[in-house]
């Protein structure tokens, strides 16, 4: 079984002075989060969505689903943990009790807030976690990346060719995914906040998936300018 676990449980306090969450703004006429979900429940490939977002949101998000992408049982909405950690270990409990976990299960994590994906990321994701296991989506650095440990003076320049700017999804066979997030000790899970990077501790392979310079997470406000400048360019090319 392949699944999708959306990860909505971002408060968006770098969108500026708003209390609405910015996966829950709208671009186009339509909420970010319903494009985000609707590039994996059209993907014939993904067999189920799951929506992780903070527990008093829970309702709406269903209400909107509902709303832009009809009743459907393909994608279930349910409450994310305090940390990004925590709701990828929300999203592993859920689909071991709904659906059980084997050694093919697979488990896409995606950011609500990327709604740009394509099915070539989403369907090139799902063929490299077969073959490796693991799979990070990324894109090459363009600007020389500068490293600075205390964030006054320069500590290291690494060769830019080698450097990749981290995207999402960030896919797994789900089982294994379990077996190494149990294995982190305290100290572990309170510095590490990316999935991938938990697999490069524990020495595990996390092969590249070639992402598109369009593939943007909506952060600030300038970002959700882009995207609608985006969305129109999708739009022209239908």
């Amino acid at each position: 079984m392949i699944i999708a676990a959306v990860l909505a449980g971002g408060k968006g306090s770098r969108m500026g002075n708003t209390e609405t969450p910015k996966q829950y703004m709208m671009l186009g006429s339509r909420p970010i989060i319903v494009h985000t979900v609707e590039k994996f429940f059209v993907n014939p490939d993904i067999d189920k969505v799951v929506v992780l977002c903070p527990n008093v949101w829970v309702k709406q998000t269903q209400d909107l689903i509902s709303k832009y992408i009809g009743e459907t049982d393909k994608i279930s909405v349910i409450s994310g943990g305090a940390s990004r950690n925590d709701t990828l270990m929300c999203a592993i409990d859920f689909v071991e009790t709904n659906y059980g976990l084997d050694d093919d299960t697979i488990l896409l994590t995606h950011d609500a807030v990327r709604p740009f994906v394509t099915h070539r990321i989403i369907n090139d994701n799902i063929e490299a976690v077969r073959k490796y296991g693991a799979c990070d989506t990324v894109w090459g650095a363009t600007d020389t990346i500068v490293e600075s440990v205390d964030g006054e003076v320069i500590s290291n320049i690494p060769e830019r060719k080698n450097m990749y700017q981290g995207q999402t999804p960030q896919s797994f066979k789900a089982k294994r995914l379990k077996e190494i997030c149990n294995s982190l000790t305290e100290a572990e899970k309170e510095i590490l906040t990316d999935a991938c990077k938990i697999y490069t501790l524990k020495g595990e392979p996390v092969s590249l998936v070639k992402g598109e310079v369009f593939n943007i997470k909506i952060t600030y406000p300038y970002d959700l300018k882009m995207a609608g400048i985006l969305l129109e360019g999708v739009k022209a090319d239908d």
